[in-house]
């Protein structure tokens, strides 16, 4: 099958398949995700190479446009309305997942604490993709959502935070040299990436609305919105900054400073459909079925503590920021899905602490199908009980 003939093949049975599982209520993620298990090498061997080889291409560009969709969320209006109860979450659920699987690794499973603060980073990271899709597939509206979109948003930031910090803390450990001014320089070197990701995200702002000007049509917008998002994510990964945040910084300014940035944000709404498609596939496809069977109790207990600190602690937050029963009660059920950031981090212990990068790595890959496979079935369970969804 040529490259060609595969993404026909691909955009064809993923709208079917979605179409197909919908008659039983679960959302298109999960279809395409399934799908893509099926068709991939591990199975039936239905996606051409040169396909399976772009997967990191795909993936950038899909979440860098989906940070930069969530970066609408972060208005002046929303952020007066909801962002008290946002910080709180997302700082608790982050914090609450990075606690609790550390600590049962640790005293439970009896794994060495460096490896268990590393796993415990990772658990803080949540997938924005799925969630973003069942959001839209179901046209959810309404506080609830507005909170779950700035928790998921903002998530990344800690996650990249924790991960660095811990690394760092593991390593020096492991090697026996806990050195305090490395630790230091470690984390004031992820702030300053962080920041360099806003810089970026806000010059590729301001790009946007000096240009906009000139736009006479909906497809010149189009374009530029396009031109501009795919230039922040080069300019990110060239720069080794994080194509999350530079792009969430830029919907984030965007719509801050422009009061048209709606129209931004529509115009990508028209295309990225199709992309959403094929990243869950080929998130799908690349899964090798061996993997799932050597998971064993490491990835069985960091499925259920991973989910359980990160409930814990959105309650505590929204409890702690005086929000809506709603938010106490069901937020939680919306942070189960984990993909990009944790596939990242999990890469990067392997390729720096090699030790047991490969044991983190194959963990991590394995959960994350099973996350992003269960995740969306919770995102739209926690949305229809909050009422911003009827079905």
């Amino acid at each position: 099958m040529n490259t060609i003939l595969g993404l026909g093949f691909i955009l064809f049975t993923g709208l079917l398949s979605a179409k197909l599982i919908k008659r039983i209520n679960f959302p298109a993620v999960t279809a395409y995700l399934l799908l893509g298990i099926v068709i991939g090498p591990s199975l039936l061997g239905l996606v051409p190479g040169d396909i399976l080889a772009g997967s990191g291409l795909v993936s950038n560009i899909v979440l860098g446009i989906i940070a930069f969709g969530i970066g609408q969320n972060f208005s002046r209006h929303h952020l007066r309305r909801i962002g008290r109860s946002v910080l709180w979450i997302s700082v608790l659920e982050a914090c609450g997942a990075w606690i609790l699987v550390t600590s049962i690794f640790y005293f439970l499973l009896r794994q060495p604490f460096y490896l268990s603060l590393i796993f415990g980073s990772i658990a803080s990271a949540t997938a924005p993709a799925a969630t973003v899709m069942v959001i839209r597939e179901y046209r959810a509206k309404g506080n609830f959502t507005d909170t779950l979109l700035g928790v998921v948003a903002i998530d990344d930031a800690w996650c990249l935070i924790i991960f660095a910090i811990s690394l760092a803390i593991s390593r020096a450990i492991y090697a026996h040299m806990v050195d305090p001014y490395f630790l230091a320089k470690v984390f004031l070197n992820s702030i300053l990436s962080i920041s360099g990701a806003f810089v970026l995200g806000a010059l590729s702002a301001l790009l946007l609305s000096i240009f906009y000007r000139f736009m006479r049509t909906p497809t010149d917008l189009l374009i530029l919105t396009m031109g501009v998002v795919f230039l922040n994510i080069g300019v990110a990964l060239w720069l080794h900054l994080s194509v999350l945040l530079s792009s969430m910084f830029l919907g984030t300014v965007l719509v801050n400073i422009n009061r048209y940035s709606f129209k931004f944000f529509d115009s990508l709404k028209m295309i990225d459909s199709p992309l959403f498609l094929l990243f869950f596939v080929l998130a799908g496809a690349n899964l090798e079925m061996k993997i799932l069977g050597g998971i064993g109790i490491l990835g069985i207990f960091y499925l259920i503590f991973r989910v359980a600190g990160k409930m814990l602690g959105a309650n505590l937050g929204a409890r702690i920021a005086s929000a809506p029963i709603a938010v106490r009660r069901y937020l939680g059920y919306g942070l189960i899905p984990q993909a990009g950031v944790a596939l990242g981090c999990a890469l990067i212990a392997k390729s720096d602490f090699p030790e047991v990068g490969n044991m983190v790595f194959t963990t991590i890959v394995a959960t994350t199908v099973a996350y992003e496979l269960i995740g969306p079935l919770f995102t739209k369970y926690a949305l229809r009980k909050a009422g911003d969804i009827i079905v």
